[in-house]
């Protein structure tokens, strides 16, 4: 069995206490043993890794990953959809690009095609290819296949019960573990939109009754309060952006907060806002796509969530020509500066609370939990931002193996 023992590392454990020094033990995929800095290790088959005081944490978790989105810090590509065999190549780099980013799990908020992610999981799954432990996801279609959205953002739709039922199911047989739905429109598709809801109370009812006999989970865009409500109601279990919700929608995401997450994605919002010009996306374009309202409803909801003790996790629409996979380590900053978490406060939200919400043992080190480790040059929790710095990733572990040589 392959051995690993971090020496002279300071340990953030992924629950917010307060790093200590140490040294930390992989056996095989986990973590054997959490030891202290005076600790023997006296076995000739170890491979001992000097930390020299560097900062050791669990790998992070993309609340809303989409690796089938095409733009990457690699290439960016001014188009959502591209050849297939493209696209699958595409798509498995950005896995790639993902992991190299720090984040060694990912749970997806959609995917461009029905069987890409399924797929690409089990190809990572089976040391294939690199990247993060995937939770993979189709996009729902709408009537005309595209994004979700029906027509005209006509609220009332034609897709029948029984078909979205067959659909649910088809997605389980397809291999999917979770399906995202949009709720509500977006500002972005049409004037208004984050208002315009898009599935009757009847309609997610059977969404949800459906999922939880065929045993997969929900994600869903949802940004009106109503859309929220429903998707508690309905049994989502991450629900994204939570733009508008009123009171009475964080009452339900509080009350249910042992069972569902909120990922806000607020990366988007922030690159329309200050890095798309050169995309054509100004301060008036910025606003009239909900950019700047959106952002501005989200600072004033996320303390409000955190307080609650509603689990609010980073992940930010990475993917889009103007906010490119590999940038995801942002959100840290943006939940800093903006939504007034602590910077331990958001690494337990990227590390433990993410492998919450993927039901895996990941995000904390500690013995017998998976060895998905990040050795950081630097302190995050005096500078988040050195987390955007690859440079500053002196080794990346999945799962007991090192991805890469160390820096």
């Amino acid at each position: 069995m392959n051995k690993t023992l971090f020496s002279d590392v300071r340990i953030f454990d992924g629950t917010g206490a307060a790093p200590v020094a140490g040294q930390v033990l992989v056996e095989g995929d986990s973590i054997a043993a959490v030891l202290s800095p005076d600790d023997a290790v006296n076995d000739a088959n170890v491979r001992r890794i000097e930390g020299n005081g560097r900062f050791l944490m669990p790998g992070m978790v993309e609340a809303h990953a989409h690796l089938t989105w095409p733009s990457s810090i690699d290439r960016v590509i001014n188009a959502m959809k591209v050849p297939l065999e493209e696209h699958v190549a595409v798509s498995e780099n950005n896995a790639r690009i993902t992991l190299e980013a720090g984040f060694t799990s990912a749970y997806s908020a959609g995917s461009l095609g029905e069987d890409i992610e399924p797929a690409m999981r089990d190809r990572i799954n089976r040391g294939e290819i690199p990247g993060p432990r995937l939770i993979a996801s189709a996009l729902e279609k709408g009537a005309e296949g595209v994004m979700g959205v029906p027509e005209g953002h006509d609220p009332t739709h034609d897709r029948s019960i029984p078909g979205l039922i067959d659909y649910v199911r088809a997605r389980k047989a397809a291999g999917c573990d979770s399906i995202k739905f949009l709720m509500s429109s977006d500002e972005a598709f049409q004037r208004g939109g984050a208002q315009t809801l898009m599935y009757s109370e009847e309609e997610a009812q059977a969404i949800g009754q459906t999922a939880a006999e065929e045993g997969i989970w929900l994600a869903c865009h949802a940004q009106a309060a109503e859309a929220i409500k429903r998707a508690v109601r309905a049994g989502f279990r991450n629900i994204f952006h939570c733009t508008h919700a009123d009171e009475e929608a964080l009452d339900m995401l509080e009350a249910n907060r042992d069972r569902l997450f909120v990922a806000p994605a607020p990366g988007l919002l922030y690159a329309r806002m200050y890095g798309a010009q050169d995309f054509g996306i100004g301060p008036a374009e910025a606003e009239a796509m909900g950019a700047t309202g959106g952002f501005n409803a989200m600072v004033r909801l996320m303390p409000e969530m955190k307080k609650r003790g509603i689990r609010v996790l980073p992940g930010g629409d990475y993917g889009f020509p103007y906010n490119v996979i590999g940038h995801n380590a942002r959100d840290l900053q943006i939940f800093v500066e903006h939504f007034g978490f602590s910077p331990a406060e958001t690494l337990r939200a990227a590390t433990l609370e993410g492998g919450e919400l993927i039901a895996m043992k990941v995000g904390r080190i500690a013995e017998g939990w998976l060895a998905d480790l990040l050795m950081i040059d630097g302190d995050p929790l005096s500078d988040i931002r050195v987390l955007q710095d690859k440079s500053r990733i002196h080794a990346i572990m999945k799962g007991g193996a090192f991805h890469g040589d160390l820096a």
